[in-house]
């Protein structure tokens, strides 16, 4: 259940980063288009709804790993490794610079979590 959430949720975050980076500054895009142009841009893009799909997945995969389980373990265990399999995710697949530091705050947050498991 905790990787259902992890997986979708992961998969919402990279697309709507993706969809945002696509779109641009969205002040500019404001100022070429008003508001209303602003909102059309970021509602039509298809990266946008997808990844606003997967994350309701998400959260509904949440609400129903809280039907079975205690949320003192879902939430810190979806959470943590949702942030692990988002910096996997933002170096793969948007190419971002992910230094050694935040790998290590990685490790150490599944670690807490591994504790909290016992």
């Amino acid at each position: 259940m905790i990787g259902s959430v992890v997986f979708w949720a992961t998969a919402g975050d990279i697309l709507t980063a993706s969809a945002m980076r696509r779109i641009g500054d969205l002040d500019a895009v404001r100022a070429r288009s008003g508001l209303v142009g602003a909102i059309r841009a970021v509602v039509t893009d298809l990266h946008f709804g997808v990844g606003v799909f997967c994350l309701a997945l998400s959260f509904f995969s949440l609400l129903f790993a809280l039907s079975h389980n205690d949320l003192s373990l879902i939430g810190p265990a979806a959470t943590s490794l949702t942030f692990v399999s988002n910096a996997a995710a933002a170096k793969l697949f948007l190419k971002e610079n992910v230094d050694r530091r935040r790998w290590m705050a990685a490790i150490f947050v599944c670690i807490g979590v591994a504790l909290l498991a016992l």
